[in-house]
């Protein structure tokens, strides 16, 4: 593995003894009889912007070096608590926002592999472990797993809790995962979602048995909403020929719809909303060591600092009536929003990590958005299809994308 990373350089902390060590541990207890976790001995990487009690958590920048939590995030100790094997803190870029860390894309080390998840979707892609944790708050996740090709999904905004997480925008982060497979999310998200009274976005809820409503067919061939939003003038050609055959092979399970006009608006109050939050989140930062963040950083902040009241609380209000008519859609007529996850394949070059466009509008309203790796560009790298479900519609969801792979995988000419 460490070969692999030499190229790819997915990992920002990975101690093959420690790994070793939490193995034999998973050895001996499987072999003492006692029952095992669903992820039993299941090696997983861990976003380096979520505690880990025996593992340091440096959020990718400078100002955190060698800091060492002394508890596991929320999220860590539900995964050790199903057996899971935490193998290693994966790169993420500083303070998960636009300036890159020092991953590489596994298909061409000189494309980018996407952000702020880089390590999580790069060492899952290279096949270093079969399941990561990540992050979103603009395109985080989905964007790096479409670069990468693997699977990545968003779940509803506070099914999965955030304790012990860096903070950047209670409105807008979510957990994400990254997985090689449909069936693997499930088995994560299985794990992962529920309450924590230490996140108030999360609340009690029964149990959703994930990997098994993944699994069902569905009870209908399910209705897509083809859905271009007003980023699709920055959709690059291929991306659009890619779709337009995606669209013509799903025949009349898919529907293009245009996005009602308030929606139209919804990138700019995601940014009002996002940097005003940064910026009370990462005051600290800005206090004691804005002459060592990136530029970009410090331009996010600065704006951040700069949002009227009047006009955060504004674009706040806005999210609800954008999510009821996003509901009255679902209730209606469609099972899930078809829609890209990027402009394009990974850009060439590693000093951005590509435009997260296609993924703001569904995280600002907070709904479930799964990536699925169906098809590729001109250039071999990877090109992955977005699809968008209701709020606390992650299981079917996952059945519906389960469904499109299905279909798409039966039939190669759809495969752009």
């Amino acid at each position: 593995m460490r070969e692999v990373d030499g190229q790819v350089q997915a990992w920002a902390f990975l101690d093959a003894d420690h790994a070793l060590a939490q193995a034999r541990a998973a050895d001996e207890f499987r072999l003492s009889g006692r029952p095992v976790g669903p992820l039993h001995g299941v090696p997983i990487g861990i976003k380096d912007i979520i505690d880990t009690a025996d593992m340091p958590t440096e959020n990718g920048s400078a100002l955190h070096a060698g800091r060492t939590p002394s508890r596991d995030a929320t999220v860590v100790a539900w995964l050790r608590a199903a057996g899971a094997v935490i193998l290693g803190k994966t790169v993420t870029t500083e303070l998960a926002t636009y300036a890159p860390g020092k991953t590489r894309n596994p298909h061409n080390a000189e494309h980018t592999p996407g952000g702020s998840s880089s390590g999580s979707a790069a060492a899952v892609a290279a096949g270093m472990v079969p399941l990561a944790v990540g992050s979103q708050t603009n395109g985080s996740t989905i964007r790096p797993a479409s670069f990468c090709g693997v699977y990545g999904f968003k779940p509803t905004h506070g099914s999965i809790p955030r304790h012990r997480m860096l903070a950047l925008s209670r409105t807008l982060d979510h957990v994400g995962l990254f997985a090689r497979s449909i069936e693997d999310l499930a088995l994560l998200a299985e794990q992962l979602v529920g309450w924590d009274e230490r996140d108030p976005d999360t609340r009690p809820r029964a149990r959703v048995p994930f990997a098994a409503v993944a699994a069902e067919e569905p009870p209908l061939p399910p209705v897509f909403a083809f859905v271009k939003t007003p980023h699709w003038e920055h959709a690059e050609a291929e991306t659009r020929e890619a779709f337009a055959e995606l669209v013509e092979h799903l025949g009349d399970r898919v529907e293009e719809l245009e996005l009602f006009p308030s929606a139209t608006e919804a990138w700019a109050w995601h940014r009002t909303i996002m940097e005003a939050e940064m910026a009370a989140s990462l005051e600290r930062e800005w206090r004691t060591g804005r002459d060592r963040l990136s530029e970009s950083l410090r331009a996010q902040l600065e704006r951040g600092r700069a949002v009227r009241a009047v006009d955060y609380q504004h674009a706040l209000a806005r999210i609800r009536p954008v999510h009821e008519s996003f509901q009255e859609l679902f209730e209606q007529r469609y099972d899930t929003i078809l829609t890209p996850a990027a402009p394009g394949t990974a850009p060439k070059g590693l000093t951005s990590t590509g435009d997260p466009g296609f993924c703001t509008l569904w995280t600002l309203c907070g709904m479930p958005a799964v990536s699925l790796p169906l098809m590729h560009g001109a250039s071999g790298l990877p090109l992955g299809v977005q699809l968008v479900g209701p709020r606390d519609g992650d299981a079917r969801l996952l059945r519906t994308a389960r469904w499109l792979v299905a279909r798409v995988a039966g039939d190669p000419d759809a495969r752009a």
